[in-house]
């Protein structure tokens, strides 16, 4: 099942699957967030925004309407 990145809870991995097309796309590419690539959500600010997500070994924080962009399948 394909979701966005946000909705992954704290702890999880997931793996990219693709980007929707958006105003950020070409800098979500450039911070490692291709598909095929593993991304683990490493915790939330204490009001759950922005949360930090770990990507190629670079720990990532993004805002909720960013992470929305990034399309994720979880585990297997």
């Amino acid at each position: 099942m394909v979701e966005p990145l946000g909705s992954v809870p704290v702890g999880c991995e997931a793996v990219v699957q693709g980007l929707r097309k958006g105003r950020s796309q070409r800098r979500l590419l450039d911070l490692g967030f291709v598909p095929g690539t593993r991304v683990r959500v490493v915790r939330a600010s204490p009001l759950g925004d922005p949360r930090a997500y770990l990507v190629r070994g670079t720990v990532i924080a993004l805002r909720r309407e960013d992470a929305a962009e990034v399309m994720v399948s979880r585990g297997r």
